[in-house]
């Protein structure tokens, strides 16, 4: 009979060290660099787009191709945007012909999950609730007092509003 202990996957040591949740451990240098490429490739509203595009896609790839004509920007653009994300880790590329084909790596985003999530038991203070208001956060253009709902701007003195103008 053997003396050796199972390990439930997830659960050892080794596990948690490699990926500790950013809510529940602080981050060393090494991890904070690293994660720092990784969100800053995510930082980009093109890049994200991007991402989001290749991981949605039935089949799990997509071609060049296909991604260039959903911007307003030149192939060279989108291919600096693709090959950040590639240098992230975030995706993979293969050149079949003439034509680079992208997919995702779902490990790097599964890795951002689980540093991300808040670990089990933790006291949500500072979390908003689902349903409560949020104040502080303000649709541009709109003023608020605290309590009241968001309202227009006074026009400024000497001018008309917008809706008399005409």
């Amino acid at each position: 009979m053997s003396k050796q202990e199972l390990v439930v996957l997830g659960q050892d040591a080794a596990a948690e060290g490699c990926c500790p949740a950013l809510l529940a451990t602080p981050l060393d240098e090494g991890q904070a660099e690293t994660l720092a490429k990784v969100f800053k490739a995510l930082g980009d509203p093109v890049r994200l787009r991007l991402l989001s595009m290749i991981a949605s896609r039935a089949g799990g790839e997509v071609c060049v191709c296909d991604l260039t004509p959903a911007f307003d920007l030149s192939q060279p653009t989108i291919s600096h945007h693709l090959k950040l994300l590639k240098q992230a880790g975030l995706i993979d590329s293969e050149r079949r012909g003439t034509w680079v084909y992208y997919r995702l790596l779902p490990q790097t985003t599964d890795h951002l999950a689980a540093i991300l999530t808040r670990p089990a038991g933790q006291s949500r203070a500072g979390i908003a609730q689902p349903g409560a208001v949020q104040t502080g956060v303000v649709e541009p253009g709109t003023v608020q007092q605290s309590g009241a709902a968001p309202e227009k701007p006074a026009p400024a003195r000497g001018t008309a509003p917008a809706a008399a103008a005409s």
